[in-house]
């Protein structure tokens, strides 16, 4: 920082700078506490010089223009901007319970929590399209909770006015989070901001309800194609009423999405609410090696192999692990595990009890010989939950025998809910 900026420890002669709450690539924010009212704010600091340096200049300048015009009980406020020679400073209110997507990490939430958290976030965007304002980078990461759990909506630094639209009456600059995009702005053709906005809406939406995306590939590309086709599945455990409102949030067709208007008359936008949100509080728990495999993880595998809900992605690459529930006996699950081992001449062993097995390549791969664990769980006498996962060899080589060999095997004893089946049906 500057030395003219900062004279006796106060900023520009009236904050009281504190410490740093986080920083980004061009911008670094800090507590702050104004000398004449006492009161507290998130001071934003932005190098000049690395803003002229990347051609930010319109974009800050943009930022400032929007959050002045929004001023909106669930918008996060800014009550001034300050310059010095070598920096900007945005004094915006303190929001002091963190990010929307730090909760989410913590598991999916109950319907009446989504509920409210989703009806603050259209006022938002609402109040914002009337301005002729559209945000283009809504996501968990950019809607904070102040102390009392009420949605902020931030980051309208990639937003747009309705005087950026062409002559065609469409914005036509590709931006936003790309699990969060829609389809319209993957096409490049022009865009609506407010249907994208509304598309954004239902993304955020569903991870409420999911604890995980709609859409996911470790390929981009093939993520991109999913959002292009709407290609995405609702969970069992979403409420009727909830379907159809994410189905018609997630339109891949912009002209026939559904608007800010009829979300608001719908019946389960609608619906009351508790005052405070509160979270998923799953019923049981399932040690599981020094995890806990909740109920959460158990309802995720209703549509079989579990696919890796988005907060323990990584985690979960780490460990090349596959879950999956049956109601299929322990000796059965053995027993197909043994047939898929025999057809490729892999050597098996096996607890007493039938809880584990260790399957063993005979031929030596790219890093030695193929180790597989299979581990078996018992929920309740009738329920089971299997855990795979590769304990040697190369990750290329068991990735290609759980495609090819393992969960074709396996198929037929993979449970599947009765609300998946009537959908598959």
């Amino acid at each position: 920082m500057a030395v003219e900026d900062k004279n006796n420890g106060v900023l520009l002669g009236k904050y009281e700078l504190g410490r740093q709450l986080g920083h980004g690539t061009f911008a670094k924010v800090y507590h702050a506490r104004n000398l004449q009212t006492g009161k507290s704010v998130a001071m934003k600091m932005v190098a000049k010089e690395k803003v002229i340096k990347v051609g930010m200049t319109d974009q800050i300048q943009r930022e400032i223009s929007v959050m002045k015009m929004v001023q909106h009980p669930n918008i996060v406020e800014l009550h001034e901007v300050m310059a010095s020679k070598s920096n900007i400073y945005f004094a915006m209110e303190l929001v002091r319970g963190g990010e929307l997507f730090s909760k989410i990490e913590k598991g999916r939430l109950r319907e009446d929590a989504a509920r409210s958290y989703f009806q603050q976030l259209i006022s938002a965007v609402d109040f914002c399209h009337s301005r002729g304002v559209y945000h283009r980078d809504l996501k968990p990461e950019n809607l904070l909770l102040d102390e009392e759990g009420n949605l902020k909506v931030t980051d309208f630094g990639l937003s747009a006015f309705s005087d950026h639209l062409r002559q065609d009456g469409l914005l036509h600059t590709t931006c936003g989070t790309p699990a969060y995009v829609a389809p319209e702005v993957i096409g490049k053709k022009g865009y609506d901001g407010a249907k994208a906005d509304i598309w954004s809406c239902g993304v955020i939406l569903y991870v409420l309800l999911a604890g995980f995306l709609p859409f996911q590939d470790d390929n981009i590309i093939a993520m991109y194609k999913k959002i292009y086709r709407g290609d995405f599945k609702c969970p069992p455990w979403f409420s009727s009423d909830a379907r159809r409102l994410i189905t018609k949030l997630l339109d891949p067709n912009p002209k026939t999405r559904i608007t800010i208007s009829k979300i608001m008359e719908s019946s389960w936008y609608k619906k009351a609410t508790p005052k405070k949100p509160k979270f998923q509080e799953e019923g049981f728990n399932l040690k599981c090696k020094g995890e806990t495999l909740n109920a959460f993880h158990i309802i995720s595998l209703s549509e079989g192999f579990d696919l890796s809900p988005l907060f323990e992605e990584k985690k979960r690459e780490e460990k090349q692990e596959i879950r999956f529930a049956t109601m299929k006996p322990a000796g059965a699950v053995v027993s197909k595990l043994e047939e898929v081992a025999k057809a490729v001449k892999f050597s098996v062993k096996k607890s007493g009890d039938e809880s584990s097995l260790r399957l063993q390549g005979n031929e030596n791969g790219r890093k030695g010989r193929l180790g597989i664990s299979a581990d078996i769980f018992a929920v309740t006498p009738a329920f089971l939950v299997v855990e795979v996962k590769k304990s040697s060899g190369d990750t290329l080589e068991y990735n290609q025998f759980c495609s090819k060999q393992l969960r074709p095997a396996l198929k037929d004893i993979v449970w599947t809910s009765p609300a998946d089946q009537s959908t598959q049906a």
